[in-house]
């Protein structure tokens, strides 16, 4: 399947700060989901699950007020192994807290220049996020397929 991304809808700055960050990770052995729910309340802009199974969340910040709206970031760090901000090059990244990873990127690439501490999840917990993972995956692939599936299912 070729997407032709002339016919796309415009993307939203965080939208593109996603997609770069998306390419980077693939170049890391990861696979990407943009926009999953971890728990009811919480929609991380970027999970990444790693060749060894690892869990990666990535929020996306497109500017100061973006990131000071972001009431609930702490919440995430409960449901990956590393947690990063990807921001672009203008984003004032003194801003954002030192004890956590960081990527610069744009809509074609990242680059992680502060890795994330490790903070393993439990084995359950690692199982539960796999699970999530490769439902939201795979409802987002059959709503590309047929459109009148709803890729936004709260079963998946």
């Amino acid at each position: 399947m070729s997407i032709d991304i002339r016919t796309m809808p415009l993307m939203t700055p965080g939208q593109r700060l996603a997609r770069g960050v998306c390419r980077h990770l693939r170049t890391l052995g990861f696979v990407a989901v943009e926009e999953l729910v971890p728990s009811p309340g919480l929609r991380v802009d970027v999970m990444g699950l790693g060749p060894k199974g690892e869990i990666w969340i990535v929020e996306c910040k497109s500017g100061r007020a973006d990131f000071a709206s972001d009431r609930k970031w702490q919440g995430y760090l409960e449901w990956s192994d590393r947690f990063f901000w990807a921001v672009d090059g203008d984003f004032p990244v003194d801003l954002l807290p030192p004890d956590t990873g960081l990527m610069l990127a744009d809509s074609y690439d990242a680059e992680v220049v502060r890795m994330s501490p490790e903070t393993p999840l439990a084995p359950a917990r690692r199982k539960v996020m796999i699970q999530k993972f490769a439902r939201h995956a795979a409802l987002r692939l059959q709503a590309l397929r047929d459109p009148g599936v709803n890729a936004s299912d709260p079963w998946a």
